[in-house]
């Protein structure tokens, strides 16, 4: 092997990732749904399914990147809205990407920004075994109101108790002769938790993250 040059290492990060590492997360997208009704615009959410993962709550629709499928994660939304949504792709316009979320449990979020062509949800059809029901909610009223604030605490833990009572070591601590103190479980600080109120449902979580986000920009523009 030839002796490693600075220009090796130039060409080695010249289209490095947004995010290093990002194949070891659980890698997934959501469409942000924008429908307009009345010279409104409206964002469309899903109440997802109570049998499936995350059962009862309020999200996007979306889903993991599934390499046999989808050329690209901006596919993955697409994909995710059309079966969920039972909606047909020249329904689906994506108007940009809003950005990636990375979450604290191991997974990473695309969110990409679409207008949705219908003039009513009553046009959808979705799938129920996913979708418990889809519903409306003007932007205007997440530009007009500011989310509620909670945070919650994360720790690391080296090791854990399974169901059976053995303790599993995650970390070898000692044998690795690492500081004493990495044996037990040390703080990694405090997660935001936003929540919206609307009159359908409380959105919250990365869902809530997402629109945060998307207003915070908006606003940015006025």
């Amino acid at each position: 092997m030839n002796n490693l040059s600075l220009e090796n290492i130039t060409l080695a990060i010249a289209n490095s990732p947004e995010i290093l590492g990002k194949d070891k997360y659980f890698n997934s997208a959501v469409l942000v749904p924008i429908v307009e009704i009345d010279s409104q615009l409206h964002l469309l959410f899903e109440k997802r399914s109570n049998h499936i993962r995350q059962g009862g709550e309020v999200s996007f629709p979306g889903g993991e990147f599934d390499k046999n499928k989808d050329q690209g994660l901006r596919q993955t939304a697409i994909r995710e809205t059309k079966e969920e949504l039972g909606l047909p792709e020249d329904k689906i316009k994506i108007i940009g990407k809003l950005g990636t979320i990375v979450a604290p449990m191991g997974l990473t979020i695309d969110a990409f920004v679409g207008l949705v062509s219908i003039q009513n949800i009553d046009e959808l059809t979705i799938d129920k075994n996913e979708v418990e029901k889809v519903f409306l909610v003007p932007i205007d009223h997440f530009l007009k109101k500011k989310p509620d604030e909670y945070t919650v605490k994360l720790e690391v833990h080296p090791s854990y108790t399974d169901e059976k009572g053995n303790l599993v070591e995650l970390l070898p601590v000692q044998k690795l002769k690492l500081p004493e103190r990495y044996s037990k479980p040390w703080k990694n600080g405090f997660h935001r938790v936003l929540v919206y109120n609307s009159t359908e449902e409380v959105i919250w979580g990365l869902t809530a993250e997402i629109v945060f986000e998307l207003c915070r920009m908006i606003n940015s523009t006025k």
